[in-house]
């Protein structure tokens, strides 16, 4: 079984949503921080409090590397005892790195990635450079059954700069690194159908969502864009499959829920977020 396959287990079971810990030390509520400790020992303390309190509605937890990375070695620290916290509570992790380079460079981030201290299920890779920024990535796919999950149309506005260009053939550039992408993942499937390559398809650009889907059915998609970025459930559904096929992030809206529910402490109020936002996308796809 692939990590692609327990993802899908865990959204059948849970539900799609993704909690993203992209843990800035200003979202932290003050009467929680500890002045004894350093701001990443802060951030686990407050990771962990979220992860106890979401773990039983959260299909996944996406971990932006940058985050960690902005307070030095404290910061990476706190990034892998995150991750660790995650793995620990039985829930699959997504290191969120969008790493772009090739050969020996690329070699050395999937040995980071995938073991050691920073060992996670999953990776986001920037695939700008060609499939060679992707294949030294592909031997933990094969043997330990390791996912990654590749930019293909993205939420942010830029995304028109590059990925809605369009070729000679009559495509966009989204289009053709999908398709070369889901090509590749044929030699990568798991038990329920989906290869090990997935694609981060953005849920705020909804004109061509159903023609996505359809063109990538064996292909998991990490959708990033709901809530604070302006995605709506009814949006979010037509990129999921019967309610699988991909898992819906939500960083900002899961993290700081607690200033939108007064009184209520801060993991309480991550835990009602999230099963709002998972009913919210149960309906839609019950209405598709």
């Amino acid at each position: 079984m692939t990590n692609m396959d327990k993802l899908y287990e865990a959204v059948e079971a849970r539900g799609p949503v993704c909690v993203g810990l992209d843990t800035d030390f200003s979202y932290l509520p003050e009467d929680f921080v500890d002045s004894t400790l350093s701001r990443g020992e802060n951030i686990v303390r407050f990771n962990k409090k979220l992860i106890d309190a979401t773990k039983a509605v959260a299909g996944c937890y996406k971990v932006q590397i940058a985050y960690y990375e902005s307070l030095g070695l404290e910061g990476m620290k706190a990034y892998a005892d995150t991750l660790k916290a995650v793995r620990e509570a039985g829930v699959p992790v997504i290191a969120d790195i969008k790493r772009g380079d090739i050969a020996k460079t690329a070699e050395m981030y999937a040995m980071g990635h995938f073991t050691g201290d920073f060992e996670s299920d999953f990776v986001t890779l920037a695939p700008y450079m060609g499939l060679d920024s992707i294949s030294p990535y592909l031997p933990y796919a094969e043997k330990q059954g390791k996912g990654m999950f590749v930019l293909c149309r993205t939420s942010n506005g830029g995304a028109k700069d590059f990925e809605y260009e369009k070729l000679a053939d009559g495509r966009h550039v989204y289009d053709l690194v999908g398709d070369k992408l889901n090509a590749l993942g044929k030699d990568y499937m798991g038990e329920h159908g989906y290869s090990s390559i997935g694609l981060v398809i953005g849920g705020t650009h909804i004109e061509e969502a159903t023609e996505i889907r359809a063109k990538y059915q064996d292909s998991f998609f990490l959708i990033p864009g709901y809530g604070a970025q302006g995605g709506k459930a009814e949006d979010i559904a037509q990129y999921l499959t019967k309610g699988n096929g991909g898992v819906v992030n939500s960083s900002r809206g899961i993290l700081l829920a607690y200033k939108k529910q007064p009184g209520t402490a801060f993991d309480e109020a991550a835990y009602n977020e999230c099963v709002n936002m998972k009913e919210a996308i149960a309906h839609a796809c019950s209405l598709l």
